[in-house]
């Protein structure tokens, strides 16, 4: 964006990283019930991720030490975090996506194949990359949302996570994006890698985010910015 310096994780991405060992977990109300969004450990990833936005777009750095309970900063990461779900549209996505299979379906007739749905990969790389690459390509970060198991149980939602896209490299048929992951603080090495040549095949997104689970695919969030607190 024009007349605001790159967004760097070492540089717009908080000090400290998301654990929060005496916070709750936060509980978001859905069409499927009451769902806790992470643990009590990392349950922030989305609201410090849409929060470390806000903060570049108001061309702020964001605050260096972790925030309190019921702080004016703490409230604020715990709103955007709301905000990142998009309930119900937002939750409705993850959930789908959740129960996706991890390649196209479908059958051969008459020496044709037929699909029957897209998998992850597909939707990932044919739909979710060009939208991506287009915010930046203009050099606006851009909020992604990782589904990380296959589960039909509502509740194990709070176990994808999300990051901010900053910056993409292509070779060949691979792509890189580097993103922020408030799991890991303020490290510029985050990256998701992957082949996007055969997107209706198992695809492997390797990445150095700190989460327990591998990456079935991911999605760009709506966002929109909201000022942050002084």
């Amino acid at each position: 964006m024009a007349g605001r310096e790159r967004f760097l994780a070492s540089h717009n991405g908080f000090a400290f990283s998301n654990s929060w060992p005496k916070q709750p977990a936060v509980t978001l109300d859905t069409p499927f019930g009451p769902i806790k969004v992470g643990d009590a450990s990392k349950g922030l990833c989305g609201g410090m991720a849409f929060a470390a936005l806000d903060y570049w777009y108001a061309d702020r750095v964001p605050p260096p030490d972790r925030p309190a309970a019921g702080s004016p900063l703490y409230t604020f990461l715990v709103k955007r975090i709301v905000d990142s779900w998009h309930v119900p549209v937002g939750i409705a996505q993850y959930f789908q996506w959740m129960n996706l299979p991890d390649s196209d379906q479908g059958f051969t007739a008459f020496g044709q194949r037929i699909i029957t749905q897209r998998g992850l990969p597909w939707r990932t790389i044919r739909q979710q990359l060009p939208l991506i690459r287009a915010d930046l390509d203009k050099q606006v970060p851009c909020p992604l949302g990782l589904v990380t198991v296959r589960s039909g149980r509502p509740q194990d939602m709070g176990q994808c996570h999300q990051v901010l896209a900053y910056g993409y490299r292509v070779a060949g048929p691979e792509v890189t994006i580097d993103a922020y992951d408030p799991n890991s603080g303020q490290d510029d090495t985050i990256t998701i890698t992957f082949d996007r040549s055969h997107p209706g095949k198992p695809t492997t997104f390797r990445h150095t985010i700190d989460i327990p689970h591998p990456i079935r695919g991911f999605f760009r969030t709506a966002y929109a910015p909201v000022t942050p607190p002084a």
